[in-house]
C-alpha cells in the first residue's frame, strides 16, 4: 500500500518535471520573448509557461491534488509559474524538505488580473458601470444618417462600434464615425471605433439574373385573413431600406418623392391588372414607409398614381428600375455542382422534357486562385455549412463537387454565399489589395483594426508593415477563423505582441465549419485559455443573441450562450432590426452572470434565505 509520503513525493516529482520543461521552453523562445513590446514581456513569458504546462497530460495529477485538498491547476492560465512554485513549496513543506527560494519577476495571481485589465482598457477603453465585459455592436450603414440610433445604442450599453469595410464606402464610414464621436461628447462616454478589414472572401459568384419584379405579400393567418400588412419602402433608387423589415423597395424619382406625405395613398395596377393601393405610414431618413394589404406583383415601369386626402388630383409616375429577382440553385444529396473560375453567371441544373439531366448546375468562385491548393477527395462546405460536398475532380478551370448533405427538399445555394475548404492547405494571405486601400482610412479614423483570416505570423507581419506607413497608434484585433489560425495562435500572438494594444476575436462562424462541429466547442475553449495565458483580451463573436436581434425573440440556447460569453473581455452583436433589445438584454445577462462567474472561475454569491430553505424541510422541523 502506497504511503502518504510516497504519494506526496510522486506529486512533487511531477511538478518539478513540469517546471524543468518550462525552463527549457523559456530558453527556446528567448528570442521571440525578447522581441515583444516591453508592455507584454512578462505576458509572453507566461504564455510560454502555459504551453510548457499543456505539453503534459495533467488530468491524473489534477485528481491527485484535489484528493489531498491542494489547488488542482484548474485556473492557472494567467499565472502558471507562480502556481507551480507555490504548489512545490507546499509539497516540500509537507515532506519536510527545504522550501526553495521564490523566483523573482514571475506574475502573481493578483498581478495577472491587473495586467489583463490594463490590456483590456488599452484596447476597449473604460468598462461600463457594474459590468466587466464590454459590448461591441456592428452598425448598419444607415447609422451614418441616424445619430439618434447611435446615441440610443450607446445609452443602452454599447462600448465599441464595429464598422465592416466589406460594406458601404469611406463617405458612409466617416458619417458613422462622426455620429459615434458626437454621441461620445454628448453622453461623456468613450465608445471605441472598430473597423473590420474584409479579408479574402471565398464566396459563390453571381447567378443569371431573374425577372425585374417584386412580389408583395401581406402576412395571413391559417384562414387566409390578413393579420399584418406588407411593409414597403418607397424612396429614390440610391436610398436602400434602413432595415430588413421591408418587404420590397419601390424606387421613384426624387422629384416625385418630394410630394409623398404621411396619409397619402398610392394606387397601381400590378402585372395581373389587379388594383392595389399602398397607404403611406411615415418617414424614415430619406424614404417613406408604406403599408399594403393585398398581394401584388410589381414590375419596372408599373404606373403609379399619388392621391392626397380630400384631393382628387392624381400625380402620375412609374416604378423605376427594379433589381432582378435573386436566383438560386437547388441542391439535394448526390447532386453534382460545378464550381468554376470563369466569372460567367451561375445556372441551375438543366433537364430535358423527360426529366433527364442535361447539364450540371454551375456557379463561379470569387477566389479562383484557391483551385491550385485543393485536392480530390477533400470536403467543401457552402453557406455556413448548410450544404456539404466532396471534391470528386479537380482541373485548372473547375471543380466537380458531389453533394453529400443538403435538405431533403433541396437546399438553396445563392450568390455571395461563403465557401469553406477546411481540409485544404490554402495559401491565401489575410491582407488583400482592397484591405490595403481601406487601411489608409482605417489607420486615420479608427481606434482598432479587426484583421480577418489570420493564418500565421507572416500575416501579422504584413499588417504591421502596412500600418507602419501611417502615423497611427491603432489597436489590432486578430480574427481567428481557420484551423491553421488556431494551430498557429501562440506564434501569432508572440508576433502581434511586438506592438500594442492587441486582442483576439473568436470568429465562431467560419471557425466552427473550418474546425468541424464536433471539435468547435473545445477549440473555442482552448482559444480563451491561450489568450488568458497571454493576458490578451478576447472577443466572443458571431450569432450572439441573433434571433433576438433579427426577430425580436431570443431562443433558450442563445440566452445560455450569451451567459457563457462573459468569459471573454468583449462580446460582439451583429446588426438586426431589434439590435436595441439585444444590447439591453446582453447588458442585463452580463451584469448578472459576473456574480456567478469571473472568466471561468466559479463564484458563490449568497443564496438569498438559504438557511430558511433548509430549515423549512421536515427533517429540521422540531
Amino acid at each position: 500500500m502506497i504511503t502518504k509520503t510516497e504519494k506526496l513525493t510522486a506529486i512533487n516529482q511531477q511538478i518539478e518535471e513540469i517546471i524543468e520543461k518550462i525552463r527549457e521552453l523559456e530558453d527556446y523562445y528567448a528570442g521571440e520573448i525578447k522581441n515583444v513590446h516591453p508592455i507584454y514581456r512578462r505576458s509572453a513569458l507566461n504564455l510560454v509557461h502555459y504551453l510548457g504546462l499543456r505539453s503534459f497530460d495533467v488530468d491524473q495529477l489534477q485528481d491527485q491534488l484535489r484528493d489531498i485538498g491542494l489547488p488542482s491547476l484548474s485556473n492557472v492560465e494567467a499565472h502558471v509559474m507562480k502556481s507551480l512554485l507555490t504548489l512545490s513549496s507546499i509539497l516540500n513543506h509537507l515532506l519536510g524538505n527545504p522550501v526553495k527560494e521564490k523566483r523573482k519577476g514571475i506574475i502573481s495571481i493578483k498581478k495577472s488580473k491587473k495586467i489583463l485589465n490594463r490590456n483590456t482598457k488599452l484596447l476597449f477603453g473604460y468598462k461600463s458601470k457594474k459590468r466587466r465585459t464590454r459590448i461591441m455592436v456592428t452598425l448598419p450603414g444607415s447609422a451614418g444618417d441616424d445619430y439618434l440610433f447611435v446615441n440610443h445604442l450607446m445609452n443602452l450599453g454599447m462600448n465599441s462600434a464595429r464598422i465592416n469595410c466589406a460594406h458601404d464606402n469611406p463617405q458612409t464610414w466617416r458619417k458613422m464615425i462622426d455620429n459615434i464621436h458626437k454621441s461620445n461628447d454628448k453622453l461623456a462616454k468613450n465608445c471605441k471605433v472598430m473597423m473590420d478589414l474584409g479579408g479574402p472572401k471565398l464566396r459563390t459568384g453571381s447567378m443569371q439574373p431573374g425577372p425585374q419584379i417584386i412580389h408583395i405579400k401581406p402576412e395571413k393567418d391559417v384562414r387566409g385573413k390578413i393579420i399584418d400588412p406588407a411593409k414597403i419602402w418607397i424612396a429614390p433608387p440610391d436610398t436602400p431600406p434602413p432595415d430588413d423589415t421591408a418587404m420590397a423597395h419601390i424606387p421613384v424619382s426624387e422629384e416625385w418623392f418630394k410630394f409623398i406625405k404621411r396619409g397619402d395613398t398610392i394606387f397601381l395596377k400590378d402585372t395581373r391588372d389587379k388594383k392595389t393601393k399602398i397607404i403611406i405610414e411615415g418617414k424614415k431618413g430619406n424614404g417613406r414607409w408604406g403599408l399594403c394589404f393585398t398581394s401584388a406583383y410589381v414590375s419596372s415601369g408599373t404606373k403609379l398614381q399619388l392621391i392626397k386626402p380630400g384631393n382628387k388630383e392624381k400625380l402620375a409616375h412609374q416604378v423605376g428600375e427594379l433589381l432582378p429577382l435573386e436566383q438560386h440553385i437547388s441542391l439535394k444529396g448526390n447532386d453534382y455542382l460545378i464550381l468554376h473560375k470563369d466569372p460567367m453567371p451561375g445556372k441551375p441544373a438543366q433537364y430535358d422534357d423527360n426529366g433527364k439531366l442535361q447539364k450540371y448546375a454551375h456557379i463561379s468562385c470569387t477566389l479562383p486562385k484557391v483551385f491550385k491548393d485543393v485536392e480530390k477527395g477533400e470536403p467543401i462546405f457552402f453557406d455556413d455549412g448548410k450544404i456539404e460536398g466532396i471534391i470528386e475532380d479537380v482541373n485548372e478551370q473547375e471543380l466537380l463537387i458531389k453533394i453529400t448533405y443538403a435538405k431533403d427538399t433541396g437546399s438553396r445555394l445563392k450568390p455571395d454565399k461563403g465557401i469553406n475548404l477546411p481540409a485544404s492547405n490554402l495559401k491565401v494571405s489575410g491582407l488583400t489589395e482592397k484591405d490595403k486601400k481601406d487601411l489608409k482610412f482605417v489607420a486615420l479614423h479608427a481606434d482598432t483594426v479587426n484583421f480577418s483570416f489570420v493564418n500565421d505570423e507572416n500575416d501579422v507581419q504584413q499588417l504591421m508593415d502596412e500600418l507602419g506607413k501611417y502615423e497611427t497608434t491603432i489597436g489590432i484585433i486578430l480574427k481567428i477563423e481557420t484551423q491553421k489560425g488556431f494551430k498557429n495562435l501562440p506564434h501569432i500572438l508572440l508576433k502581434a505582441m511586438q506592438t500594442f494594444p492587441i486582442g483576439v476575436m473568436i470568429a465562431r462562424g467560419d471557425l466552427a465549419i473550418e474546425t468541424g462541429w464536433k471539435n468547435f466547442a473545445s477549440i473555442q475553449e482552448e482559444i480563451l485559455r491561450i489568450c488568458e495565458a497571454a493576458h490578451i483580451p478576447d472577443v466572443w463573436a458571431t450569432q450572439v443573441l441573433e434571433n433576438l436581434a433579427k426577430k425580436g425573440v431570443p431562443s433558450r440556447a442563445e440566452i445560455t450562450d450569451a451567459a457563457m460569453s462573459q468569459r471573454a473581455e468583449c462580446v460582439m452583436l451583429n446588426k438586426g432590426v431589434y439590435i436595441g433589445k439585444a444590447v439591453k438584454m446582453l447588458d442585463k445577462i452580463l451584469r448578472r452572470m459576473q456574480r456567478f462567474q469571473k472568466k471561468k472561475e466559479t463564484m458563490l454569491p449568497k443564496l438569498d434565505e438559504a438557511d430558511k430553505l433548509f430549515l423549512s424541510h421536515d427533517k429540521f422541523n422540531i
